[in-house]
Formats: C-alpha cells, sequence, structure tokens
C-alpha cells in the first residue's frame, strides 16, 4: 500500500484518494460544505423533535411520578448530566474516528432513552426513569454538537452562518414536538401508556432517525476533510517559511475558547433554570398541557427560529458584541418573568421568547468563539469539552431551579437568572481588555 504523502492518521490512509480530491479543489469543498449542511439540516429537524420532549413534560412527568415539585427539576438535570457525558464522548469519537461515527452514535443511544423514559412510566419506575433520562441527554448533546460539523469546512467570516443554519431548522422539530404534546399523549393512553410520555415516543423516533441519517449520509465526513486540508497547509508552511506566522495564528486559542465556555455556560444556566420551571409554574395558575406546549413551543422558536438573522450579526459585527446583546436579553427575560401575573399567557410567552433569543444570541457567538479558537487537529474534542461545561451547567440550573421554586417562588429563580447574566458583562470586558494589552 502507497504511503499517505499527508502522513495523517489510520482513517485519512483508508481514504487518502478521495480525501486528496477534496484537499487540491476549493470548488470541491464548497460541494461538500453544502452537502454537509443539507445533511446536518436535515438530522437537525429530527433532532429537534427529539430534545422538546424532556423540555415540556420532562419535569411534569417527573412531578407526577415522584408526588412532590421539590423534585421536578430532577428529569432535567438528569438529562443535562447525560448529555455532559454524551458531549464528551461524541466529541472523542469525533475527534477520533469522524463526524459521522460521533455523532449517528450520540443520537440512536438518545432514541434508546426515550424508549426507557416511556417504559418507567408505563411501570411506575422512579429508578429506570432517572436512568433513561442520562442516556435520552446523549441526543439532546448530540443534537447542539451537530452544529459543529457545518463549520468544518466553513470560510472564517461565514462560520456564525453555518452554524446558524444548522440551528434554525431544529426550529421545524422543536417548534412541532411541544405541539403534538396532545396527540402524542393520547396515543401514549390509547396503547396503555400515562400520556405525559407521549412526547417521548415521538422523541424515540426522532432521535433513531437523526441518527440513521447522518449514518448513510454524511460521507465524505467534513471533519476528515478539514484535517487533511489543514494538514497540507501545514506542509506548506514548512516548505515557505514567510507564511508560518499566518498559520500560527490559526492555532489554539486558549483564552477565545475560555471565553466562547464561559458565554455558553452562563446563558445555559439561565435559559435552563427558567424553562424548566415555567411548566410547573403555569399548572400552578390553572394552565392546561396545551397552552404549555405553546409557551414552550414559542420560547424553542425563539431559541433556534432568529439564527440566520443572528448569525449574520456574529459574522458582521463580532462575537463580542453580541455576547453583551445575549447577557441583556436575558437580564430583560428574567425581570419580566418575575414580575408577569401567572394568568396572563401573553407576558409569559413574551419572557420566555426573550429568554430563547438571549441564549441564541450567546450560543452562536460563543459557539463561533469556539470555532475560531480551535483547529480541525483537536477540534471536536475541544468543542466536546466545552459542551460537556455547557450540559453541566444546563444541569445545575435545573437541579437548583426546582429547590428555589419549592423554597421561594418562580419570581425569585428568574431574578436570580437576570442577575447570573449580568455576569456576562465582565467576562467581555475581560476578552476585549486583553486584545488591547496584545496590540
Amino acid at each position: 500500500m502507497a504511503e499517505n504523502p499527508l502522513g495523517l492518521g489510520g482513517i485519512v490512509q483508508k481514504a487518502a484518494n478521495p480525501v486528496m480530491e477534496y484537499v487540491k479543489s476549493p470548488e470541491k469543498q464548497r460541494q461538500l460544505h453544502a452537502r454537509t449542511l443539507k445533511v446536518v439540516i436535515l438530522s437537525q429537524i429530527f433532532g429537534g423533535a427529539g430534545l422538546a420532549a424532556g423540555i415540556t413534560v420532562g419535569a411534569l412527568l417527573a412531578q407526577a411520578m415522584l408526588g412532590t415539585e421539590s423534585f421536578s427539576g430532577v428529569p432535567t438535570a438528569l438529562f443535562t448530566l447525560g448529555s455532559a457525558s454524551a458531549a464528551l464522548i461524541v466529541g472523542r469519537l469525533s475527534q477520533r474516528f469522524s463526524r459521522r461515527v460521533g455523532l449517528a452514535s450520540g443520537f440512536l443511544a438518545g432514541g434508546i432513552g426515550a424508549i426507557g423514559v416511556v417504559l418507567a412510566a408505563i411501570l411506575d419506575s422512579v429508578p429506570l426513569l432517572f436512568i433513561s433520562m442520562l442516556v435520552y441527554g446523549g441526543g439532546t448533546a448530540t443534537n447542539l454538537q451537530a452544529r459543529y460539523a457545518g463549520t468544518d469546512l466553513a470560510l472564517p467570516e461565514h462560520r456564525a452562518k453555518a452554524i446558524s443554519l444548522a440551528m434554525v431548522f431544529t426550529t421545524i422539530g422543536a417548534l412541532a414536538g411541544p405541539n403534538l404534546v396532545s396527540v402524542t399523549g393520547n396515543f401514549a393512553v390509547s396503547i396503555g401508556a400515562p400520556a405525559l410520555s407521549g412526547p417521548f415516543l415521538l422523541a424515540a423516533l426522532a432521535f433513531l432517525a437523526a441518527g440513521i441519517v447522518l449514518l448513510i449520509f454524511l460521507r465524505p465526513d467534513p471533519l476528515i476533510v478539514a484535517k487533511a486540508i489543514a494538514e497540507e497547509q501545514r506542509m506548506k508552511s514548512d516548505l515557505h517559511p514567510e507564511d508560518r506566522p499566518r498559520v500560527q495564528e490559526q492555532s489554539g486559542n486558549v483564552k477565545g475558547i475560555m471565553v466562547g465556555a464561559t458565554v455558553m455556560v452562563l446563558t445555559q444556566i439561565v435559559m435552563t433554570a427558567i424553562m424548566t420551571m415555567t411548566p410547573v409554574h403555569m399548572k400552578h395558575h390553572g394552565h392546561g398541557l396545551s397552552e404549555v406546549g405553546i409557551v414552550i413551543g414559542l420560547h424553542v422558536a425563539a431559541m433556534y427560529l432568529p439564527s440566520p438573522v443572528t448569525g449574520f450579526l456574529v459574522d458582521k459585527f463580532g462575537r463580542i458584541p453580541m455576547s453583551y446583546m445575549a447577557g441583556l436579553t436575558l437580564l430583560l427575560s428574567g425581570l419580566l418573568a418575575a414580575n408577569v401575573p401567572g394568568d396572563s399567557m401573553v407576558l409569559l410567552v413574551a419572557a420566555l421568547v426573550l429568554l430563547g433569543l438571549g441564549w441564541n444570541f450567546g450560543f452562536i457567538s460563543g459557539t463561533a468563539a469556539i470555532v475560531d479558537a480551535t483547529t480541525p487537529q483537536s477540534r471536536a474534542k475541544t468543542q466536546g469539552t466545552v459542551d460537556v461545561l455547557v450540559a453541566l451547567g444546563g444541569a445545575s440550573g435545573g437541579a437548583l431551579s426546582g429547590m428555589v421554586v419549592a423554597q421561594t417562588s418562580f419570581a425569585t429563580l428568574s431574578l436570580s437568572g437576570a442577575i447570573v447574566s449580568l455576569l456576562l458583562i465582565p467576562v467581555v470586558v475581560w476578552s476585549r481588555s486583553q486584545e488591547g494589552k496584545k496590540r
């Protein structure tokens, strides 16, 4: 077997010829990038429907099975904790093998977890519910990690746009999920399962479908091609030392990773905490499942639907200014949620839409910062590690939210979220001051 001129690992060696076709042709790279986005978009449509189940009825299912609201935030904490573990595993699998293997494995695991939640509801088994929620978290983590696949071959000035395109199509599934709560609940009852387990039947089908789509169609793998392109550029820089400073600028940037990770973690904590207890808060004020579905559906739409506009703004004005906007928007959301009368659907929708929008600003700007600060040789592993921190932040927000509301009130929880969102401002100020010192 001929020696691989790039000196890459086993996977690239086995696929040297097709990979080299893309390395040598910018036009083929653009074509592969466009095809990758289409595959990722299709998987995101399915994945969005899968993640919406836990958001919409996870807390209510736990409250029904446990008989208390003090621990109603535990399912959210568990599937976000499972998401943390899955993010690490998916990132490592993607780095070692390919995006296709890593992402498909995560979605398939999420589908199995959703099936376990349905069985737990039928058997009224709390231990099985908790275990299944952990596994279900694999699908939610993978749904978020899929956004990175769209950036592997994107030009630096178009990375936020690529992230936004991958995310916006999650809206289709994410909107369908909450608004099918009644339909899936009725179907669950018809087969002898509790109504609240219905959305998890949909989640199982959605996550399994997403995994199969990626497993079959994400070829050639964008991360393998990106690694090969980076290695080719490195070899050229060795031959042309005058290009070396430009290549070095593309190496890993620890400060950039820290800032991007902090922005995503703080926005995830605030969003998860307030979102988790909103269905319980609404139930206390006489709202039914269909109304909960509307509010959460619009919240999830605000998390993803504005993505193309956000991506454009992040690419045009920069990662840091949009991080400021994330903090200010989340602040407004927390203040509004804290003062909304429990029976006001309009104001609840407004607060939750602002919550989703603030998360969108922070998540896309933070993700773009992470991609900017990493290289293909370590990118997937680093991205997985950062998403672990994001998931743990969400787990903390979900776990503490129920306890805070049980001991105080939903208003106190919302005000706490508003205060946490203000921490984004000193983070981005520090980032800019550090940049100024280097100039």
